[in-house]
């Protein structure tokens, strides 16, 4: 799958109702098929890879548009696969994942698009046998539907290992980035504001009645508290543990 959205498919069967929640199972497929969800919200591409998933012949395929239909699929119909958006609509693919292992037991899931580290790690920890990214080859998907279905683990133990030190590490900087932002002052979220509305540092330092000389040093202590190396970075933290408001 080369492509940095989704990779080009067969096209899709005839598009059912726009408010169809999941697509059911094509009819006339042999108990002994592994049956796949495939849990995305981009339609076309889902129902894409679901069609070329169905023209193996003991492979079958169910389509599901977000998060929650995915869950209920994946009670109602007991897929043995289910390739997972890590971006899914709703509560989202890594979560999607944890609540489909815990509701379906027997039901493997591949996360489909972690393209990064923190993505595949997240994944594996929420409970995915393996990954699909962008870069996969097509032709590789249905083998490891098939390893996956088996409960055979598509990500190498050194590998996992890996990428679970790149998780122990994110989650580690964003503990300290946290104990950081609880330690801004009023003032200095009052300019962070200002400075993520796009507002000018003269434009500040007038509104707060204060001399360009003085925001500076606000600034600056601004990016030692917070380890910041810019403006822009500093912004970035305060928004991310919810310091300052998400800018429209």
């Amino acid at each position: 799958m080369d492509s940095a959205a989704r990779p080009a498919l067969p096209a899709p069967p005839r598009q059912g109702r726009r408010g169809d929640a999941s697509i059911r199972p094509m009819p006339a497929s042999p108990r002994s098929r592994i049956r796949v969800l495939v849990a995305d919200d981009h339609r076309p591409f889902a129902e894409s890879l679901a069609l070329a998933i169905e023209r193996e012949k003991d492979l079958s395929a169910i389509v599901a548009l977000s998060a929650l239909d995915a869950l209920e699929s994946a009670e109602r119909d007991l897929p043995s696969v289910a390739l997972v958006d890590v971006e899914l609509r709703g509560m989202g693919g890594i979560e999607a994942i944890r609540r489909i292992r815990a509701a379906s037991g027997d039901t493997n899931v591949i996360a489909l698009f972690a393209d990064d580290d923190l993505a595949q790690a997240r994944a594996l920890e929420a409970g995915a046998r393996g990954f699909i990214s962008t870069v996969t080859p097509l032709a590789e998907v249905p083998a490891m539907i098939r390893m996956a279905a088996r409960g055979v683990p598509l990500v190498e133990g050194e590998e996992v290992n890996r990428l679970f030190r790149v998780l122990r590490h994110r989650r580690h900087q964003e503990s300290t980035e946290r104990q950081r932002a609880s330690r801004l002052t009023p003032r200095q979220l009052e300019i962070l504001q200002l400075l993520s509305d796009g507002i000018s540092p003269s434009a500040i330092a007038e509104q707060l009645h204060m001399r360009p000389a003085t925001l500076r040093t606000h600034v600056q202590n601004i990016l030692t508290r917070l380890g910041a190396h810019s403006k822009v970075e500093a912004v970035s933290i305060a928004m991310r543990h919810g310091k300052i408001a998400t800018t429209a």
